[in-house]
């Protein structure tokens, strides 16, 4: 896989049953690039480790006035130059590659779950987490998985280079034999408390993510109570806490460096010392001694890679541990789909029906739904899109279960625009291009949900747009107000053109006067087609061809709205939002009106007996 070639047209099947099981399989997927990066590397530090193999004949052979030899070694010289910067050059090539190409099939498996997932993704796990995932964790999963034929063509380097030393001067060559080794493993017990102190880095740090995410989404609301300076000193003290340890894990890589520093050194010295001794002795020439000494010099710097990888794994172990328990998420139905032949070859259209609730939306009408709690409403809509947080019985369009859809399928069948739709930045025409049917047009789509005064803002703060189309829409949409976001995401939905439409809370920010505007236009619009709207808003609900009161997670009430609200006390609670006095009161002139009207006169000791209940009750 090259860089040109992402991205994948399948990243596959990740094992996300833990953080070193994800970085196997993530180096197994990558082989052909592994293998061409550790011969590069294998290339470029036998070059390098050859060098000193050369200068030392080159020493010998002015020593014993042999012109031939030394032109031998000149050769050599060059040609271990030219390996080492043809080494180089495709080793670096191939290493960011293999980190690109890493990153990115962990971003699209990432983004594969979260489409997977759906909104059910940010109920499991932390916003902040995702982002700290997506970005700085995907970067540090591709640096282990980058530097890891590095560090196997340094490690075999240094064997063969071993080997060679022992075989060109063995008195000296079993010292440096038995020196790298010891050299390599020094820092081993080490590393378990760094591990630790990355960790711990690492755990602080996304911390600090999280609460700057929440901090910076929740700016508007914060200012308006108060408590911008209250979460802009947790995040201060938060971010004390990211310095506190980075500081620690900091020392404890210093002295691991300093360690890899002082203990070669200590080896060359042992080196210079003993191959003095032995040239005096006459056992050693000069060239043998600088060659050897010139050796232990230069595999210093493959060694330097024994601690880079301990260092991107004890970093990328923790990144890999938290994007395999995003990866291991699972919708609570399958996402699949059954098998082709089974799977109808039209799109379902017909009834919406949840057999959990009992909750029917009629083709092609409108259908309004009250529930009291907004946490249960905003579940429920989720299910009706087909992606439920339990598992359960899967909701039915026309009859077809939408756990049998192909994803992609039933999310095209059904839309849910939750109650804090996202628009992101960008223009407005691009805002708008998403898959549609063609048979709405973006100016209609814009008129139904009242963005006359939206597109005005927003030509108003793009200077250079003529066409409000063109108009810039900053980050979230935050320029804008709540309840102009809301229009705009509404027409968004409405541009789409779904066979059903499942809309939770849609005019929650809106004044009266353009809620109304934005009923009549959605039910014009929609005309037709299957619309379900999550509202307590007496202005929708009038509007409705159907109402349906949810309560306690079953279908207590079908009719109309202007039936309900006097035959229904749940739902003239939710919708008139009535305390529970005025409740007691409103079902007291109920009954008045009954007795009135069977015996013509109230029962004015009945009224007051249950009069004296409700102040009593209060």
């Amino acid at each position: 896989m090259q860089i040109q070639d992402l991205p994948y047209a399948d990243p596959g099947v990740p094992d996300a049953r833990s953080g070193p099981r994800f970085l196997w399989w993530l180096f197994r997927n990558q082989l052909g690039g592994q293998f061409k990066s550790l011969a590069w590397g294998l290339l470029h530090f036998l070059s390098v480790s050859a060098l000193p193999f050369c200068v030392g004949v080159a020493v010998q052979a002015v020593v014993d006035h042999s012109g031939r030899r030394l032109a031998l070694a000149g050769g050599l010289l060059a040609l271990c130059c030219v390996g080492n910067a043809v080494g180089d050059t495709f080793l670096h090539r191939t290493a960011v590659t293999n980190w690109i190409t890493a990153a990115a099939r962990v971003q699209q498996l990432l983004a594969r779950k979260a489409a997977n997932l759906g909104s059910a993704l940010t109920r499991r796990v932390a916003a902040g987490e995702v982002v700290a995932v997506s970005t700085g964790d995907v970067e540090k999963i591709g640096w282990f998985v980058e530097a890891w034929s590095r560090f196997t063509a340094a490690a075999v380097t240094i064997v063969v280079v071993c080997v060679g030393l022992v075989v060109y001067q063995p008195a000296l060559g079993v010292v440096v034999a038995v020196g790298l080794p010891v050299l390599a493993l020094s820092v081993l017990p080490l590393l378990p408390r760094a591990t630790r102190r990355a960790d711990f880095q690492r755990e602080k740090a996304g911390r600090a993510t999280e609460l700057a995410s929440d901090t910076v989404a929740g700016l508007r609301v914060l200012r308006g109570i108060g408590g911008e300076e209250l979460f802009l000193d947790r995040y201060r003290r938060a971010s004390q806490e990211v310095r506190h340890a980075a500081v620690r894990s900091a020392r404890m890589w210093s002295l691991i460096a300093a360690i890899q520093v002082l203990l070669p050194g200590l080896l060359l010295i042992a080196v210079v010392w003993y191959g003095v001794h032995l040239a005096r002795q006459g056992r050693v020439e000069i060239g043998e001694l600088v060659a050897v000494y010139s050796s232990v010099m230069i595999l210093t710097y493959p060694l330097r890679h024994f601690e880079e990888i301990a260092m991107a794994y004890s970093f990328s172990r923790p990144s890999a541990t938290r994007a395999a328990r995003v990866l291991s998420l699972e919708r609570a139905t399958p996402a699949e789909g059954v098998a082709a032949a089974e799977v109808p070859g039209d799109m379902p259209s017909g009834d919406l029906y949840d057999p959990a609730t009992g909750l029917l939306a009629p083709s092609g009408r409108l259908t309004a739904v009250v529930c009291g709690d907004p946490d249960a409403a905003g579940l429920l809509a989720e299910r009706l899109g087909g992606h439920p947080s339990e598992e359960g019985i899967s909701v039915l369009l026309g009859g077809v279960p939408l756990d049998e859809l192909p994803l992609d399928s039933a999310r095209t069948a059904v839309l849910v625009q939750d109650k804090d739709p996202v628009l992101l930045s960008g223009s407005l025409r691009e805002l708008l291009d998403v898959p549609a049917s063609g048979d709405v047009g973006a100016v209609e789509a814009l008129a139904a949900a009242q963005c006359a005064d939206v597109l005005a803002a927003l030509v108003q703060g793009s200077l250079d747009a003529e066409d409000p189309m063109d108009a810039r829409i900053t980050e979230r949409g935050r320029s804008l107000s709540g309840g102009q976001r809301q229009r705009l995401a509404l027409a968004r939905s409405l541009f789409t053109d779904p066979e059903v439409l499942v809309l939770d809370e849609p005019t929650s920010a809106v004044d009266s006067h353009t809620e109304a505007r934005i009923a009549d236009g959605v039910r014009d619009l929609r005309s037709g087609r299957t619309t379900v709207v999550f509202t307590s808003s007496p202005l929708l609900l009038d509007r409705a061809d159907r109402v349906v009161l949810v309560h306690d997670g079953e279908v207590a009430a079908v009719g109309v709205h202007r039936e309900l609200v006097h035959t229904e006390p749940r739902y003239r609670a939710v919708v008139t939002r009535e305390t529970d006095d005025e409740a007691a009161l409103n079902d007291v002139r109920h009954d008045i009106d009954v007795r009135h009207e069977k015996d013509g006169v109230p029962h004015e000791q009945d009224v007051l007996h249950a009069l004296e209940e409700i102040e009593e009750s209060a």
